[in-house]
């Protein structure tokens, strides 16, 4: 189903025009109403009227989260506070929050863009859906709500973690799509058959799945565990949320809602914009927000653009599933390591479970890997013989794809830690410099 036809199924001059026509409403905005904004231009010379083409965006400074830390916590904010109604904030882990705005519209548009998000993926008004992400200043629970609502689904605000009381409301309520991280549906799963119920024959049809990278081989794995359809998602607090970008019902890339952004692929360090269809760092520039709004910015999220015509219908650009952050990526030994790499790898295995850990310690001068790997349940042999041929095998495959020497380490089923939000993938030993 295509929710909004005109925004949509637009023409692409038109939907140029149109970008042109917010974007450079937006450069007036944040120059007259950002001091941070107004000081950046002003370093470069640059004024509104300097943007006449959507390529005049790349005069323009990029924006970085550590600039958004610095300016915490209303810094970056386009209107007076008495105009906001709603505050969400990134989890914080690694510094500063990064706080997102919205006024009473903002809060409307993006209830329409996670609709059409969902729309796209086949959800309806006759689905009820049950939101397994932590409500809180995550946007993620509250975007996919609201969006949901506004679809006229049937909405079970479960919240995050209480598994079992989780599948317990699936059978109840009779759930039909399920909103949460890729990893922790498939931990729901893993829970549901140990209280000895088969989550295929649970009424689930479709996930809506978001906030963390995930591979096709885990897309395989989920759709397999529950006899569903599973869709991925995109969006970002510094964004606005989820809404940003998703999957149709032929998930050859996530329609990027371009009507409210604009994006650019760049090369990770020279800044530069790569060819088209090349992979490259995602920047995004958001056309119609009012509290929040940002120029340029970088969000680290690793992906490529895909302008070919969608089956669909659709006639906005793709962006191919984010394979990694360039943040999240791993330097061993000079070699370039993302944790979507290594998931691939292992989900090529029989018997493997989709869970692991990356272990980085250096000794000496050195950097090491060792991957953790989940055996899957029913798998588990203590033939030592058994065990060694697949851990080689993972080895060289590890080798092969990565150029690089990994250790492989088989663990227990159901032994690395769970978690309803974002599945840790990475600990990092090395000392700090």
């Amino acid at each position: 189903m295509i929710w909004n036809q005109e925004m949509e199924c637009m023409d692409r001059n038109s939907l140029r025009e149109l970008q042109l026509e917010r974007l450079k409403e937006t450069i007036r905005r944040v120059y007259e109403r950002v001091p941070f904004y107004r000081q950046r231009f002003d370093e470069r010379g640059l004024r509104p009227e300097d943007l006449k083409s959507l390529e005049d965006i790349r005069k323009f400074p990029f924006t970085t989260k550590q600039e958004l830390r610095q300016n915490y916590p209303f810094g970056m904010f386009a209107v007076p506070k008495k105009e906001l109604v709603r505050l969400h904030a990134s989890s914080g882990t690694t510094g500063k929050p990064v706080v997102g705005a919205y006024t009473r519209g903002d809060l409307e548009r993006w209830s329409e863009q996670v609709a059409r998000v969902a729309a796209m993926a086949g959800v309806t008004d006759e689905d009820t859906a049950q939101i397994a992400f932590t409500y809180g200043l995550f946007t993620g629970g509250f975007g996919l709500h609201y969006g949901l609502e506004k679809l006229g689904c049937t909405l079970v605000p479960a919240s995050g973690g209480n598994t079992q009381r989780q599948i317990m409301l699936m059978q109840d309520f009779e759930t039909t799509v399920l909103v949460c991280t890729p990893s922790y549906s498939l931990h729901m799963a893993e829970e549901a058959r140990a209280m000895g119920i088969d989550p295929t024959k649970l009424p689930l049809q479709v996930g809506l799945f978001g906030s963390e990278p995930w591979s096709e081989g885990l897309r395989r794995e989920i759709e397999n565990a529950w006899g569903i359809k599973a869709f991925d998602n995109y969006g970002l607090t510094e964004l606005g949320g989820p809404g940003v970008a998703g999957e149709c019902e032929y998930t050859h890339g996530l329609h990027i809602l371009e009507d409210h952004f604009l994006v650019e692929v760049i090369h990770p360090e020279t800044g530069e914009p790569v060819e088209d269809g090349e992979e490259g760092e995602l920047v995004f520039t958001t056309l119609t927000k009012e509290g929040f709004p940002i120029i340029r910015y970088r969000t680290k999220d690793i992906s490529c653009l895909d302008q070919t015509p969608c089956p669909c219908g659709r006639t906005t650009v793709r962006m191919r599933r984010v394979t990694g952050r360039s943040d999240d990526m791993l330097i061993i030994r000079g070699v370039n390591v993302f944790p979507s790499q290594i998931e691939s790898v292992l989900m090529e295995f029989d018997g493997v479970a989709p869970h692991y850990l990356l272990v980085v310690e250096r000794q000496g001068f050195l950097d090491n890997l060792e991957v953790r790997v989940e055996l899957a349940e029913g798998s588990f042999t203590d033939v030592y013989r058994e065990l060694e041929s697949l851990t080689a095998a993972i080895r060289d495959r590890l080798k092969t794809v990565l150029s690089v020497n990994a250790k492989v380490r088989l663990v227990e089923p159901r032994s690395l830690e769970r978690t309803p939000g974002k599945a840790k993938r990475i600990l990092d030993l090395r000392p700090k410099d």
